[in-house]
This record gives structure tokens, sequence and C-alpha cells, in this order.
């Protein structure tokens, strides 16, 4: 249980304060020592100051139950100068200190058990040594002030760059996550764009080597058909590139639109897209799960109508397509009517996917934003 820095850092931002500080708290016990006429007191007054600055060091070294012993070291070499020698301030340092346990169960006991042998031994001096007392009274409240409110200070203050440091590493993670997906994604995308193609093609190129001499007009017909597929697997890869940059909803819904009038399919939308605020994550999910869902309403449910709802709420963001055609073909299963990419999509942000088939097709897409919001917070 280390402190979070280094044992002479009081200011985290500022390393040359702190050392001034530091000189000047391990200066001030010597004044109070030397007001004292016997040589005597001044050798043990000087012996317990350097045994405390030691115990102080090693607490910062420590760790488990060598760390409290340390500490509770510290406090009785409080007690002691504060008693025989009437110098309260080492209290400060054992309060800074104590700020920097991450055990909370040890923070508060610490805490508690510093705050009450701090005020005892004061509350004591008083009836030892009056008239001194009384002459440092404004500072000491100074310092049993600093020593109530010092290690709550410092204590929350490690907690928020803890929570701070755990959240930088969240957003790494996160940010390493959305890298293997995509590259899941476009290998996904590829296999799926070429990988039938490319099969194609090496098909008739070997149909078509064989009938150069037996069938020189069958032939030609499979080179004209082996070009054909070479255009589109190109167009196919060109358009994949593209979709590889940031996708905004608002176009998707223009270019769906086009879609689905060419397919003389009725379109309706419903929620105005411009009006959320989402991640670029969520959005560009949301782009090509509405891609790919229209692009099966246009090829296989033969619809005449397609209605399409995006509503977004403080917890989520909703996307329902709905067409009036001939519905998904249970026998082949759902994940085989095209929508095994977008539960694929959806499964990475903790999106779900619900599939009513009644009759025609009705998808809907919900995705939650309380965690995909973690990238714009902070």
């Amino acid at each position: 249980m280390k402190a979070m820095r280094s044992w002479y850092m009081i200011f985290p931002k500022s390393k040359w304060i702190s050392i001034y500080i530091w000189i000047i708290f391990c200066i001030l016990p010597f004044y109070f020592l030397v007001r004292t006429l016997s040589h005597i007191q001044i050798f043990f007054g000087v012996v317990i100051i350097l045994l405390y600055f030691l115990f102080y060091y090693f607490s910062f070294q420590s760790k488990n139950g060598l760390l409290y012993m340390w500490v509770s070291f510290d406090m009785v070499l409080n007690i002691i100068m504060t008693l025989f020698y009437g110098y309260v301030y080492l209290a400060i340092f054992t309060s800074f200190f104590i700020g920097n346990i991450k055990s909370t169960v040890g923070f508060y006991i610490m805490y508690g058990l510093h705050i009450g042998f701090t005020i005892v031994s004061i509350v004591v001096g008083y009836f030892i040594e009056l008239e001194s007392f009384l002459d440092q009274t404004p500072f000491i409240i100074i310092a049993v002030v600093g020593v109530v409110i010092l290690p709550i200070a410092i204590y929350h203050r490690n907690k928020q760059e803890n929570l701070e440091g755990e959240l930088e590493s969240a957003k790494e993670r996160i940010a390493e996550l959305i890298i293997h997906e995509e590259r899941q994604r476009i290998a996904r995308d590829l296999h799926d764009t070429l990988g039938q193609k490319l099969s194609m093609i090496g098909l008739k190129s070997d149909l078509a080597s064989r009938l150069v001499e037996k069938n020189p007009k069958a032939a030609i017909q499979e080179i004209k058909e082996i070009r054909h597929t070479a255009r589109i697997a190109l167009k196919e890869v060109r358009e994949l590139v593209s979709n590889m940059k940031a996708v905004k909803l608002s176009d998707e819904c223009i270019r769906v639109e086009e879609m689905l009038q060419a397919a003389e399919i009725h379109y309706q939308l419903i929620g105005d897209v411009h009006k959320l605020k989402i991640p670029i994550l969520v959005e560009n999910v949301l782009s090509m799960c509405l891609k790919e869902a229209v692009t099966n309403i246009v090829k296989h449910s033969g619809a005449k109508h397609c209605k399409i709802e995006i509503q977004q709420n403080e917890n989520e963001v909703m996307m329902m397509i709905e067409d009036d055609g001939k519905g998904l073909n249970k026998k082949v299963g759902y994940e085989g009517n095209g929508l095994k990419g977008i539960r694929e999509r959806l499964e990475f942000i903790n999106g779900t996917l619900t599939i009513e088939n009644n009759p025609g097709a009705k998808l809907t897409i919900t995705i939650p934003l309380t965690i995909t919001h973690q990238e714009g917070s902070v």
C-alpha cells in the first residue's frame, strides 16, 4: 500500500513548492529546541526529530501492516514533541501521509486516531506549559484545522486521480477493441464481397480454358462474364473502402431513400436524424445496419412500403425498420436472411435486435447510450 507519489510531494503538480515547504517544516522544530537551556533536552529533541523523519520515510516505503506500524510510531513522536517541547506541527506531516493511505478502512482508522491523539496532546500541553501554548494558540488552531482537513482533501484527490487513471485505461481499451472490431468487420466484409465473386472468376476461368479449343464461342461468353464479375467486385471494393470512413446516419438515409425509390418501394421516415446526439461509433453501426436491412428488403421482401423510425431518449437510441413484404424465411432461419452481420455489429456496442414476422418483417434495433457515451465523458 505505497503512496501514490514521491514521499516529499505535497503538491503533485509543483515539485519545488513541496520541497520549500518541507525545508521550512524541517527547520522549525530546531527553533523550538534551542529555546531550551538543557543540552540533554536539545540532544533528545534532535534524536526524536530525526527518528520521526526516518519513520516517515519508512512509512512511504512500506505496505500492509508495516505501514500502519510506522505511522503509529510517528503519532507517538508527535505526542512527545507536543508535550515536552511544545512543538505541535509534526502532526501536519503525519496528516499528509495518512491522506495517501489507499485502504478506506485503514485511512479512516488512522485518521480518527491521529485527530484524537493530536487534540488530547494539545489539551494536556495547555496544562503543562500554559504560557508557551497561549503564545502559539493561533498557529495551533491552524495546525488542528490542517490535521482535520488535509487528510480528507488528499484522500479524495487521490481517489479522483485513481478514477481518472482507470477511465483513461478504459478509454484506451475501448479504442483497442474498436480497432479490433473494425479489422474483423473489414475482413468479414471483404470475405462477403470478394469471396464468392473470386471463386466464381476462378471457376469460370478454368471453364473458359477448357472451352477455348472445343467451343470458342462459349469460351468467349465465359470470359465476358468473368469481366463483368470482376467489374462488380471492383465496384463493391470501392464502396467498401468508402464505408470505412465515418458514415453519417443522415447521409445513409438519403441513399436508402434513393435505393427504395429505384425499387418502387414507398418510403416513410419518422424522426429527425439531424437532432440525434449519439457517438460516432453508434452512428456508424446504425448506418451500416440500416443499409444492410434495406438492401435485404429490396432484394428479397417484395414489399411495396417501407417505414423507418429513429428515436432517441436519455437512455437509448432505437431504430425500427418495417416492410409489408412476404417476411423472412423461417425455414432457413433468421441468421440466413442476411441478419448475422447486423447482430455481430450490435453485439460490440451492447445493442439488441428484435425480429417480428407478421406478415412482413419488422426489425427493432436498440442501443443503450449509458455505455456507448463513455467516449464523450470526462
